[in-house]
């Protein structure tokens, strides 16, 4: 495999020459996680920070070791955390350096990026071009932006919604501020949906049905954004996921498929600063979303892509004109960028599956695999027409045969097999005492009167998990024992809700308390969807 670097600048760069003359402190390394944003701290009466006239969240330009990076300043009283003879750097700050604690480092004002004109013109209202997107995104990337400017952005594309060419040219831009892979193979398959579902855990067992029939499916996924659980999530109950280039790619070229944190790969690194600030605002705004799935999948080298988006009255997309503009716009954005895109419409209306939560979402998958008649059929069929549909990518099989080729490769066992591989060579936790266990603590939740299952609230179900401690906590979760249509008595059980720490039981007991998710009603009152399969 071949990989190419298309960044013009990277996150850590050589010192500028012209910069004003800097001030030095010795390095603290400050173990503070700020997720994706560089912090730098300075006590308040260090004599640089008086000096240099610097204030609380400034931008500040730190040079050590022949690199620098850009950072905020926080400003700290306490001298057991900062010195006044030190200069603190966060986690992600300290690491970028390279260096040792007490090592010398230089601080001076930092320019305003580049870009900084242009983001004022998206505030603004204004439609950006090609450029602009590039000059943006690579600033992005190379963590020029606090994360005051990078929330601005991302409300400007929310408020102001991107037009189609606007969300190819940031889908462009995105693919461009990190690394491209090349697999020298003509067909390179990859499968994603939009989230908003609990549960629907189809990447893990697509992957290894069309591993097995012989595709290449290098599956490189991101963690929870606002969902109890991820791909990546789910995948590290089982093994290893955090996997340096080079190992991840001997196991595609071995077995023809991995499920890896794209997080070390360096593919479209723009997204997970991105992702930084839209996890916690909530915003996935169509051309943000659009940009974000493509350009990670063209980056990673896919030729082919199966997208699934769920509508329902609790999902992302609650109806099927939304779910038809969503899709014109990924089929422009993906025609442009030479990707084949199958776009599949699914019912969204409820979990699918019966966990929700790393490692309820992990027994699911395993259970299908196994053939174990406990498995949710729900998952198992959903799985199969997805993997189907990118079986039917091979040439030599003809339009309408895959969802029976995926079928059989599940039945006979050769997907457990595959999976089983690739969970070996990415360094299987079966035997690891500190792999993830189901939570200990667990309440119940039972229905309050007599007749059908006819809603499940995709949102609450997802934040009782949440609250309960997913997917931080990976033995957190729901297990879901009705679903959609099920009749059932006053008293009956609904789901079981699992946590390791009694504060987060007691959040999510709360929160069931005020909704369960759950709407007892008549037979006809379940909602209706009209989707693909």
């Amino acid at each position: 495999m071949h990989a190419e670097d298309a960044r013009p600048a990277s996150t850590i760069t050589a010192a500028r020459h012209d910069a004003p003359a800097p001030s030095t402190l010795a390095l603290r390394r400050v173990a503070i996680d700020t997720w994706h944003e560089n912090v730098a701290y300075l006590h308040r009466d260090c004599a640089v920070y008086r000096a240099e006239g610097f204030q609380a969240l400034s931008k500040v330009e730190v040079r050590a070791n022949g690199r620098h990076i850009l950072a905020t300043v926080n400003v700290v009283d306490d001298a057991a955390i900062v010195g006044c003879h030190e200069l603190g750097l966060s986690e992600d700050a300290f690491q970028q350096l390279g260096v040792q604690d007490g090592h010398t480092a230089s601080i001076s004002q930092a320019e305003p990026p580049a870009s900084m004109a242009m983001l004022f013109r998206k505030i603004g209202g204004e439609r950006l071009g090609r450029e602009d997107f590039r000059a943006i995104v690579q600033d992005i990337a190379s963590h020029h932006y606090s994360k005051i400017e990078l929330t601005a952005f991302v409300v400007a594309c929310n408020r102001a919604e991107l037009d189609r060419e606007e969300v190819y040219f940031l889908t462009e831009a995105m693919v461009a501020s990190g690394r491209t892979l090349d697999w020298r193979e003509p067909l390179v398959v990859d499968k994603h949906c939009i989230g908003g579902i609990p549960g629907n855990r189809t990447s893990m067992l697509v992957v290894p049905i069309v591993a097995a029939h012989g595709l290449l499916c290098p599956k490189t996924s991101s963690r929870a954004i606002t969902s109890p659980a991820g791909t990546a999530d789910t995948m590290a109950v089982l093994a290893n996921v955090e996997l340096p280039f080079a190992s991840l790619e001997q196991i595609v070229r071995t077995h023809r498929g991995c499920l890896a944190w794209g997080g070390t790969a360096d593919l479209s690194p723009a997204d997970d600063v991105l992702i930084s600030v839209e996890r916690p605002l909530s915003i996935d705004s169509p051309g943000q979303m659009v940009a974000s799935i493509l350009s990670k999948k063209i980056a990673a080298g896919s030729t082919h892509l199966v997208l699934d988006i769920p509508i329902g009255p609790t999902a992302k997309v609650r109806s099927m004109p939304e779910a038809q503009r969503l899709r014109r716009l990924f089929e422009y954005v993906a025609g442009r960028m030479h990707l084949a895109l199958d776009v599949v419409i699914t019912d969204g209306r409820q979990p699918i599956g019966n966990g929700v939560g790393p490692v309820l979402e992990a027994r699911d998958v395993m259970q299908v695999l196994q053939n174990d008649p406990r498995a949710p059929i729900d998952l198992r069929q959903k799985a199969l027409r997805l993997a189907g549909r990118l079986i039917e990518c091979d040439p030599d099989v003809r339009g309408g045969d895959g969802f029976a080729i995926a079928r059989d490769i599940l039945d006979s066992g050769r997907a457990l097999s595959r999976m089983n591989a690739i969970i070996e060579a990415q360094g299987s936790r079966s035997f690891d005492p500190n792999a993830p266990r189901l939570g200990a603590l667990s309440f119940e939740v039972r229905a309050d009167a007599s007749g059908v299952v006819a809603g499940i609230d995709n949102v609450q179900i997802a934040r009782i998990a949440r609250l309960a401690g997913a997917p931080k906590v990976p033995g957190a979760g729901l297990d879901l024992l009705r679903k959609l249509g099920h009749a059932v008595a006053a008293g009956d059980l609904l789901y079981r809700v699992h946590a390791d720490f009694p504060a987060d039981l007691e959040f999510a007991r709360q929160a069931c308390e005020r909704a369960s998710g759950f709407t007892i009603g008549g037979a006809d009152a379940q909602p209706h969807v009209f989707v693909e399969f």
